[in-house]
């Protein structure tokens, strides 16, 4: 066992080194000198500068988003502000509405012609007409009818849209805002995003958002979409403060529903209600159509750190040392029997 032991030691702390071998071949020598040199352009090109492997980066984000839309247009005779027409997150552009509805007791034809309900069956079969008996239901009356064509609020392709956003990479405690300090209060009131020659201008006109996003105003306001509005932030903090800014790009979020005929587009329902002299309440019940906003806001921040540039340093020597060791050439064998003189 001892001796066993012993070998083992004698192994684990033997020491070995390569042996080198000067081979003067002009052919191999200028593949190890290209191969080393398409290594170290690799390194340094794409590694160093282009990932910039010599930073750490928090890709952790933390956001707050807040928006304001303004504008004026008129709706079937009527003008309308912000009020009438936005619901967070979304602008209205269509409205179609059944007025006077009351609960109470009504007759479900609709459960003949359309397989749907308007409320709640009670389970009591009644007269519609002399020849035809249908189910008795309880909801709001009359039914609605949602297929009318409504106009479109045209207007709203002028409309704005402040973005105010904020964000912070907690790892750097690093913060910053859309809000650019050479922003003045003129130039709040004035411009208007474009991505030449406005790219940080906080305010969107509706109808160049739609554009960017490759859709036509018309088409999108008569049956309502969800539109993606991306702020990222990609900041190199080895740089100065002021170099650290937001670039804005838009896409549809919704183009599936687009091209499906089932269901295309974006809708929802909304009830006013109201209360008449007697006591009776009733409502008004809204369809409307309208283009919903999503902001997302995405990034990351680098900045130099000494741990991963030694790592992808020695990565990189590491990796030239072992093309030297692949291209050159094994040794040639030695000699088992030293050759004898001749006698």
């Amino acid at each position: 066992l001892a001796g066993c032991l012993g070998s083992l030691a004698a192994e684990f702390f033997t020491y070995e080194t390569t042996k080198s071998v000067v081979v003067k071949s002009w052919t191999i020598g200028v593949i190890n000198r290209a191969v080393q040199l398409l290594i170290i352009s690799y390194f340094i090109g794409w590694v160093f500068l282009h990932e910039k492997a010599y930073q750490v980066r928090d890709t952790f984000i933390e956001s707050s988003v807040v928006t304001k839309v303004k504008g004026f247009g008129k709706y079937t005779n009527r003008v309308m502000d912000t009020a009438d027409y936005v619901t967070p997150p979304q602008v209205i552009l269509i409205h179609v509405g059944t007025g006077g509805r009351v609960e109470g007791l009504g007759m479900g034809l609709v459960v003949l012609i359309g397989g749907g309900f308007t409320g709640i069956l009670t389970g009591r079969c009644v007269n519609y007409n002399r020849s035809l008996r249908t189910c008795e239901i309880q909801g709001w009356c009359p039914a609605e009818v949602d297929t009318v064509q409504a106009p479109i609020m045209l207007e709203a392709e002028n409309f704005t849209l402040f973005i105010k956003n904020s964000i912070r990479f907690p790892l750097f405690d690093f913060e910053k805002g859309n809000l650019l300090p050479n922003l003045t209060a003129q130039d709040i009131r004035t411009c208007r995003f474009h991505p030449v020659t406005q790219p940080f201008c906080p305010i969107l006109r509706l109808g160049d958002i739609v554009r960017f996003a490759g859709q036509d105003f018309s088409k999108l306001a008569s049956t309502g979409g969800i539109l993606g509005i991306k702020i990222g932030w990609v900041c190199d903090l080895d740089r100065s403060w002021e170099h650290c800014v937001p670039s804005y790009t838009f896409t549809r979020l919704d183009s599936v529903s687009e091209k499906n005929n089932v269901s295309p587009g974006y809708n929802f329902r909304y009830a006013k209600y109201y209360r008449r002299e007697n006591g009776t309440e009733y409502r008004t019940l809204m369809k409307a159509f309208g283009i919903r906003f999503d902001v997302l806001v995405y990034g990351n921040a680098g900045k130099f750190n000494i741990i991963p540039t030694l790592i992808n340093t020695v990565a990189a020597f590491t990796s030239v040392g072992v093309v030297s060791a692949t291209v050159s050439p094994p040794p040639p064998p030695s000699p088992l029997h030293a050759p004898q003189e001749p006698g």
